[in-house]
C-alpha cells in the first residue's frame, strides 16, 4: 500500500535530535503519551519544556498511574510528574496505558515503540507523519481531543 502522507522512520539513536527539532518549533501544543518517565531522559527534556511552557505552548504528558509501576519505577515517575507539574505541564494518567505517541500541533504525529520520557538503552523505531488529517484522526481515533484542548 502506498502511504499517501510523507513519512520517515527513526530509531533510538536519531529520533531524539528530530523529535527536539519539532518541538522547539511547536506554537500551539505537544502532546506526548510515554507510559514510563524517568529522570535521565526528563533531565534532557526539561529545558525545551520549560521554553515551550514559557511561550504559552500548551504541553500535555499522559503517562500511566504510579501504582501501576514498580519499586524504584514508582518513585522515579512521582518526583518526575511533580517536576513537569510544577513548571506547568498538564499531566494526565490513563490506567493501563502502553500507547507512545507524540502529536505536535495537530500536524505532525510520533508513533511507534519507544517511550518518549525514558527510552534508554533499548532497540526501538518511531514514524514521524506530517499530516493534519492523520494527527487528527489519530486524536478522535484514541478520543483524546477533549483532553488537549487549548486553553
Amino acid at each position: 500500500m502506498l502511504w499517501p502522507h510523507g513519512s520517515d522512520l527513526y530509531d533510538q539513536e536519531t529520533f531524539y535530535r528530530a523529535f527536539m527539532k519539532d518541538v522547539i518549533h511547536a506554537k500551539r501544543r505537544v502532546i506526548i503519551e510515554s507510559p514510563f518517565i524517568t529522570f535521565s531522559r526528563i533531565e534532557q527534556l526539561i529545558p525545551l519544556l520549560q521554553k515551550l511552557v514559557r511561550r504559552g505552548v500548551l504541553v500535555v504528558v499522559n503517562t500511566k498511574p504510579f501504582e501501576e509501576h514498580d519499586g524504584l519505577m514508582q518513585d522515579m515517575s512521582r518526583e518526575s510528574v511533580a517536576r513537569l507539574q510544577d513548571m506547568g505541564v498538564r499531566i494526565i494518567m490513563t490506567v493501563g496505558h502502553h500507547r507512545k505517541l507524540a502529536i505536535v500541533d495537530d500536524a505532525i504525529l510520533w508513533e511507534g515503540s519507544l517511550n518518549i520520557l525514558s527510552q534508554n538503552d533499548s532497540c526501538e523505531f518511531m514514524r514521524r507523519i506530517h499530516s493534519e488529517q492523520v494527527t487528527s484522526q489519530m486524536l478522535r481515533f484514541l478520543r483524546l481531543d477533549r483532553f488537549y484542548r487549548v486553553e
